[in-house]
């Protein structure tokens, strides 16, 4: 409904309902219509704003996606249509590269990385081959790399173990693969509605912890599978118990500790070795990196051989622990099975799953999206997720994810799309048919080895410690909490309380957001030994110059904590602005959980350093409030006549974008609470920096941006006295101004050459016959200040009709004091 009638009905029916529609204009609309600020100036020029409030149909049209959205949304889902039509052989033959190193490097990963899962060592094949193969259609990273992981591989092997405890018949992969198909639903519905955002909520000291602790857990439940220990413990308690029991049966090692050190001794001499070689010879460097990236390949097959020669005739008594059996093929795709039993065993660590896939995915996603300079989506990245998980257990895959190390390798190789991982996929699709009779012998001991070496790249570093210290002391303490509360209990416990504790410290810092009162301090612009004024001209610093020093061509006025809370140097005196004028800056938004604690600071310090208007406000005790008994028997009142009235308060809202209910009546009851506190004045409320519509809209609606009016015996409404902030429209040194001033030059040249008495425009022969959009009171006035050029066209910043909504703090002090001198010199007339 628009349009005349439907505003009639809407008022009718506001009236029927008893809603204020005028409660947003407290001078209403039958006052003089200079009260609310307009000033000759501003109101006559065709040229004065008014700014209109934002409405509800409005925020429906923003956020209410057009046909072409639509559109366009699903376009985005598949990012491989962007660059496909554009792809070349350059292009290829830098991806055919990167997909055959990675490839190198996922197959004897993804086969260890399926005994971390508990599983048969073919379904870490099959998860890498669907990984590498479907994320490309929806990728948005050229670098990474999606399958099996080592943090991942361990929590679905630790869910596989806890289900299984409670219903024993139900088989390992049935259970990985229902895990995997229900965790990648979440995540891709989280992608769907593009909630991408919600990562951000996990900060970088919370996975810096879970990589670190995870490495330690994985590391220390591998040593006893790299030393061949016989003993039979839990590999899977807490770390601290895994690394008790493994230094205990150091005394069953076998043969398998000879493969298995020797293996992790030969992974760090290949990769220390090449690193070496690369600083001393740097034009080798591609080849020493390819050499380094291949090591684990190449250690597996040299340790395969081994193996093979070992116990090619004793395959059923073999001499040291091996792989075993690798089924030719996919034998175990088909559809999985999903049962409410399944679900329901495993619902409590679906969480953990949930974020630990998003974690690992989306930090490494976004850090060598920085690096290589290209920009990441991560919801776009949560549905590439959702999709291989939800289609990977067609063909026997289980939970995958970002691979750090992977994703590393690739990068340097030089990928150029995504397309590199069907390079990679092909590969392994080779090795899935090609190889398992190779991989029969792959020792155990030397794929406990490739995990350990893989997972050491994952702690972080002292170095990375220290740095946080630097930035964060307190975010340290959470880094070491995770860190700990892994290594003693699990790695969930461990992801859960990083993140509980981050958010907690936000939630922490957001209510106890400290508010900062502000002065004034006059600054000088140097360079060198030069003194800079408004216009960058040069002036000389010295005692000569001190006159011109002081002029406002020479210095600025800028703002400061009162109590050098910024940092800056104590020996500067920052000025109390105006007696009885405070200005106060929110530091962290402005909402519901913040906005009692800032207020009570902020009248704390108000009653602090000043007194109440009327001494005698209180002439009997029992007229005092209880909250304010005053002095005790026989002891006189503080004398505080000293200090200054209350006389305005001036709110800087540069850190706040949005307001709320909440906040909004927390500053109308501080309003209330401080004009009793200054009557029989009122105080007047000046803002500044507000950046966002609906936040003027809610002050407005709370009765703030317009002059507080007087009470009643008084004068009730009384003129303001508005300041306006005006900005050049083209100016003289704008194209069309230098146009018209040769025009005008070559008319008068003309005429003069006619013998013509050249010739006014109607603007300079009468500013009265000046143009439709000038009035003749406003250009006399033009014409008469020396303040704006007539040649320049200027206009309104902000709208008229919120007078205390300032563009900055200099206007708002300037207005707050230019009126409080206006109510003093006239009460002095009265008087």
């Amino acid at each position: 409904m628009s349009g005349p009638s439907g505003t009639h009905v809407g008022h009718s029916l506001a009236k029927a309902l008893g809603i204020k529609l005028q409660f947003r204009d407290p001078l209403g609309s039958g006052t003089d219509s200079l009260t609310r600020g307009e000033s000759t100036f501003s109101t006559g020029t065709a040229d004065t704003y008014v700014e209109q409030e934002p409405s509800s149909a409005e925020w429906l049209r923003d956020h209410i996606p057009s046909m072409r959205q639509v559109g366009l949304y699903f376009y985005n889902l598949f990012p491989f249509l962007k660059w496909i039509g554009r792809y070349n052989m350059q292009w290829f033959l830098g991806d055919l590269v990167a997909g055959m190193t990675v490839g190198c490097v996922v197959v004897p990963q993804g086969m260890a990385y399926a005994k971390l899962a508990e599983l048969p060592p073919q379904y870490g094949l099959y998860s890498s081959f669907m990984g590498v193969l479907i994320y490309w259609f929806f990728a948005t990273s050229k670098d990474i790399t999606i399958g099996p992981v080592a943090v991942m591989s361990t929590l679905t092997g630790s869910i596989i173990l806890d289900v299984q405890a409670q219903y024993p018949h139900l088989p390992a992969p049935l259970i990985a693969s229902s895990l995997a198909i229900i965790a990648g639903s979440i995540v891709m519905v989280i992608g769907l509605i593009r909630c991408g955002w919600i990562v951000d909520f996990i900060p970088l000291t919370a996975i810096s912890a879970f990589m670190t602790g995870s490495a330690i857990n994985i590391t220390a439940g591998q040593v006893s599978t790299l030393l061949g220990e016989t003993a039979n413990f839990d590999t899977r308690a807490a770390t601290y118990l895994v690394i008790i029991n493994t230094l205990k049966y150091l005394p069953t090692s076998t043969m398998d500790a000879a493969m298995g050190l020797t293996a992790l001794a030969m992974l760090y001499a290949i990769r220390i070795s090449c690193s070496y070689g690369a600083k001393w010879q740097p034009h080798r460097k591609k080849l020493y990196f390819f050499i380094s990236t291949l090591r684990t390949g190449f250690v597996i097959l040299f340790y395969t051989m081994i193996s093979a020669a070992v116990n090619l005739h004793r395959r059923n008594h073999p001499a040291f622990s091996i792989l075993g059996t690798v089924p030719r093929g996919f034998q175990n795709a088909g559809a999985p099975k999903i049962t409410k039993q399944v679900i329901s065993a495993f619902l409590p660590n679906l969480p953990a799953a949930v974020i630990v896939l998003l974690i690992e995915h989306i930090a490494i996603s976004k850090s060598f999206g920085r690096v290589n300079n290209y920009t990441i989506d991560p919801s776009q990245e949560m549905v590439a997720i959702g999709v291989t998980n939800l289609l990977g257990p067609f063909l026997g895959a289980y939970p995958a994810t970002g691979s750090f190390s992977r994703t590393a390798i690739k990068s340097k190789a030089g990928v150029r799309t995504p397309f590199a991982g069907v390079i990679t996929a092909l590969l392994v699709l080779l090795a899935i048919y090609a190889l398992p009779a190779v991989f029969f012998f792959i020792p155990k001991a030397s794929l406990a080895g490739v995990i350990i070496h893989a997972v050491g790249d994952l702690i972080t570093p002292p170095n990375t410690v220290y740095q946080f210290w630097r930035v964060s002391p307190l975010e340290v303490v959470i880094f070491f909490a995770g860190v700990l509360v892994t290594i003693f209990s699990s790695i969930e416990n461990g992801v859960y309380t990083t993140i509980c504790i981050s958010i907690a410290m936000l939630l922490f810092r957001l209510v106890k957001a400290n508010g900062y009162f502000l002065g004034n301090v006059k600054v000088h612009s140097v360079l060198g030994d030069h003194l800079l004024d408004r216009d960058g001209k040069y002036g000389t610093l010295g005692a000569h110059n001190a006159v011109a020093a002081e002029t406002d061509a020479a210095y600025r006025n800028v703002f400061l904590p009162m109590e050098h809370g910024d940092g800056s140097n104590p020996q500067v005196q920052v000025e109390h602005p105006y007696p009885g004028i405070f200005i106060y800056r929110f530091s962290e938004g402005f909402n519901y959980p913040n906005a009692n604690h800032y207020t009570d600071f902020l009248v704390a310090t108000i009653y602090r350093h000043t007194r109440r208007t009327n001494l005698e406000s209180y002439p009997r005790p029992g007229d005092r409030p209880w909250n304010d008994p005053g002095p005790r028997r026989g002891q006189e009142e503080e004398d505080r006549s000293h200090e200054p009235t209350l006389r305005a308060v001036i709110l800087d809202f540069s850190s706040v974008n949005n307001v709320d209910v909440t906040s909004i009546q927390t500053l109308i009851d501080v309003r209330n609470q401080l004009d009793r506190y200054a009557s029989p004045d009122v105080v007047q409320w000046h803002f500044a920096h507000i950046n966002n519509r609906w936040t003027k809209r809610a002050l407005a609606a709370a009765g703030f941006g317009y002059p507080t009016p007087l009470p009643e015996a008084e004068t009730g409404y009384r003129r303001w006295k508005p300041i306006f902030s005006v900005a050049e429209i083209g100016g003289s040194s704008s194209a069309a101004a230098q146009a018209d001033q040769e025009f005008r030059s070559h008319l008068k040249a003309d005429e003069l050459e006619e013998g013509r008495t050249p010739r006014t425009s109607a603007r300079e022969r009468d500013p009265v016959e000046s143009g439709s959009n000038r009035s003749s009171d406003l250009q006399h006035e033009l014409n008469a200040s020396k303040a704006y050029d007539q040649r320049r066209r200027i206009a309104l910043v902000h709208g008229i009709n919120l007078p205390l909504f300032h563009i900055d703090l200099t206007i708002a002090l300037q207005s707050a004091i230019a009126n409080v001198e206006e109510i003093d010199a006239k009460r002095k007339t009265s008087q």
